[in-house]
């Protein structure tokens, strides 16, 4: 029998609902979430997130501001919008989208960010909490949403085999630490596999919970699945197709179609992983609002 679908849009809808709902109760109380993204350059995916990104704050009932920047925006001009926005008592996250032009450093811009208004969770001082399992600081938002998303699914976690494919800081390594917790939602026994990984459909076959994010397409194929197993693709590529109007097609890092034969549960691409990932930064700036009421 194919895998059952996880459908990320459904849940991701119920959390930007509960988002809404709690926004609403802090508006009462005189405060309003607000969010600032800045974009520096004109990549179009970029563009087009950030957009996405602005029209869920405000279907959420929170305060957004989108600052545009050109692509040849020096590190001090940039450096100077983030103090600007650290300073802003209106402004409760912020969140530069990556990938930033090669003249400026990005490690030193995502420092720079308050760990309070860090609301992408890659401040060194967040991702060393979050590490120690201190639940004061911010999850990075798509390792979070998978989480989220394995837990309202009902998939139980303690004592399984998780393997991740993919050892970035954005998902991969965070996964990891969230994975391994002593928290009920986690308790995984965890192996990561990467470039240098050897033979790793021996690795990804022990899998209960395969978590695929290496940005290659079709990557993990059936062979590579135990039976049974739980799918979280991560990935999205565009790949040629003639067939479509726009030549391309979206695909994620699972060969969907046949490792559906084999698995219990697999995200699609795309409505898996990515709408969670939005709710989860709508869930990380009401949080962080909520923190500057007494």
């Amino acid at each position: 029998m194919p895998a059952e679908l996880l459908d990320g849009k459904a849940i991701a809808r119920e959390l930007r609902d509960e988002v809404a709902a709690g926004t609403a109760r802090l508006v009462a109380r005189g405060v309003r979430p607000g969010l600032a993204v800045v974009l520096v350059g004109d990549d179009p995916a970029s563009a087009v997130y950030v957009k996405s990104k602005g029209k869920a704050c405000e279907e959420a009932g929170m305060h957004s501001v989108t600052i545009r920047l050109p692509a040849d925006t020096s590190q001090a001009r940039l450096d100077a919008e983030v103090d600007a926005l650290n300073a802003d008592p209106a402004i409760h996250g912020i969140l530069v989208q990556m990938p930033l032009p090669k003249q400026i450093a990005a490690d030193s811009v995502i420092r720079r960010i308050k760990p309070e208004k860090d609301v992408d969770g890659f401040h060194p001082v967040n991702v060393g909490k979050m590490l120690i399992g201190d639940t004061d600081g911010f999850v990075p938002c798509t390792p979070a949403g998978i989480q989220v998303m394995l837990q309202r699914t009902g998939v139980k976690t303690a004592g399984k085999e998780c393997v991740i494919v993919g050892r970035s800081n954005i998902v991969g390594k965070p996964m990891v630490a969230l994975m391994l917790q002593n928290t009920p939602q986690a308790n995984c026994t965890v192996t990561v596999c990467h470039s240098a990984t050897t033979d790793m459909a021996a690795h990804t076959r022990r899998a209960d919970i395969l978590i695929a994010a290496a940005g290659k397409p079709h990557l993990i194929k059936r062979d590579m699945v135990k039976p049974g197993a739980v799918v979280i693709d991560v990935g999205i590529s565009r790949v040629e197709d003639p067939s479509s109007a726009s030549g391309y097609r979206l695909v994620g890092d699972v060969a969907f179609d046949e490792v559906r034969e084999v698995a219990s549960l697999i995200t699609p691409v795309p409505g898996g992983v990515g709408p969670m990932t939005i709710a989860m930064l709508l869930k990380n700036t009401l949080r962080a609002a909520e923190r500057t009421v007494a």
